[in-house]
């Protein structure tokens, strides 16, 4: 393969991806951001990268390569010079055995449709004994069973504007600092 034809190297084994050609991405959004950008051949280096990136949950989401170089959706890898050994100080020297993950799930990039209002779970979101166990300690009152759908809603409209944040940021997972202060 000529270099024009080459679009990107795969992040582990480094072999060239074609213009075109399907290549996979990590759904984590830490490793698809413009300065990470990692890319894998396929799903067998995809999986390589787990042992050090840790991820809780993540899958390969499969996609295509742009059809000219100019159509590229991540910048070239920025390159940083090594030093030392590469690895964290805090990190031990031996080498950890490389684990398959979890579960490794390949989706393609745009198959989950976000649902619908009416589709979303209208179930209660507040652990109700937890609650009544917090007020009774805090005042000694009891807790009607009533207040458990007005707190869910509450802590629903919360989590969508954490969701608007994350997004904003160009994120797929929402962190605290996505939450809105408390007043």
């Amino acid at each position: 393969m000529t270099q024009s034809e080459t679009w990107r190297r795969c992040s582990a084994c480094k072999k060239p991806i074609a213009l075109g050609a399907t290549y996979y991405v990590c759904s984590v959004s830490t490793c698809n951001r413009p300065r990470t950008g990692l890319v894998f051949c396929d799903v067998s280096c995809w999986e390589v990268h787990l042992p050090v990136a840790r991820h809780r949950e993540a899958w390969a989401e499969e996609q295509t390569a742009p059809r000219t170089a100019e159509g590229a959706p991540f910048p070239a890898p920025v390159r940083v010079p090594a030093t030392g050994t590469g690895k964290p100080e805090n990190e031990k020297t031996t080498t950890p055995a490389v684990r398959p993950a979890k579960r490794s799930i390949i989706r393609k990039a745009d198959s989950r449709p976000s649902p619908a209002k009416d589709d979303l779970p209208q179930e209660v979101l507040i652990v109700a004994s937890r609650l009544k166990d917090y007020v009774r300690a805090r005042s000694g009152m009891n807790t009607s069973d009533r207040v458990l759908e007005p707190l869910s809603e509450i802590i629903r409209a919360v989590c969508d504007e954490a969701i608007r944040n994350a997004e904003q940021d160009g994120r797929k997972t929402v962190l605290d600092r996505d939450l809105p202060r408390r007043r």
